[in-house]
């Protein structure tokens, strides 16, 4: 329900004019720290179709299928740190929805007059958002914070330390900065997303990880307390 409403918010009429004055805003920060650069790494890549294909699909896949395994490998194997990183996730993901509603953001790939490509449209992959069932739910100016770093970075922090496996803890670490690569070479997120995506789960952790969580601790011991008594 939450999602919806602010979709709808997304997709309002005077929505797109809004949504590329904030992505020129965002250009013009990058532009100012000289990080600018998200469509020459895009363009270093374009010649490889099988090799953009595969981002794309890493883009509408991995994004929900690791974070589905991470939370449920948390709640049957490490219970005593689910309850601080699952009130993490939902603190993180409240205050993206709060970031899609108040700056909706034009993504690269809908700026093709700066040279980006929308890789989805153009080269292909398992979906689009043009298609019918994406069309009707997706709201493409949700671009700030990026969800698929914050997530990705929280799959890394609740996955690591469950991870016997050298190569396998390796390859949790690198998981946020694959995706950071892959939301900039497909072109659906700037870098500076990305920094948006770390701060929302940097504040989803301290709000919903330490105190809503310290809160529950709280009341429940002193409900426990009382009982006994």
């Amino acid at each position: 329900g939450a999602y919806t409403m602010v979709r709808n918010q997304g997709i309002a009429q005077d929505s797109e004019g809004i949504a590329r004055e904030h992505a020129n805003q965002v250009i013009r920060f990058e532009k100012f720290l000289g990080s600018f650069h998200e469509e020459t790494i895009q363009e270093w890549f374009l010649g490889s179709r099988w090799f953009i294909q595969f981002w794309n699909i890493f883009y509408g896949t991995a994004h929900f299928i690791v974070t589905i395994v991470a939370i449920v490998w948390l709640f049957r194997n490490g219970k005593e740190r689910y309850p601080t990183w699952r009130n993490t996730l939902a603190v993180t993901v409240a205050l993206a929805l709060f970031g899609f509603t108040v700056y909706p953001l034009m993504p690269p790939r809908l700026m093709p007059e700066l040279g980006f490509v929308d890789t989805l449209k153009d080269i292909g992959g398992l979906w689009s958002f043009d298609s019918g069932a994406m069309a009707k739910v997706s709201n493409q100016y949700a671009a700030m914070p990026s969800l698929h770093f914050a997530w990705s970075s929280w799959c890394a922090f609740v996955l690591t330390p469950m991870i016997k496996q050298r190569w396998g803890k390796a390859l949790m670490i690198s998981y946020p900065f694959i995706t950071l690569f892959c939301i900039v070479v497909t072109g659906n997120h700037f870098w500076a997303d990305a920094l948006g995506g770390a701060i929302a789960l940097g504040l989803g952790y301290l709000i919903g990880g330490r105190l809503i969580t310290n809160a529950v601790d709280r009341r429940t011991t002193k409900r426990r307390v009382t009982t006994a008594a």
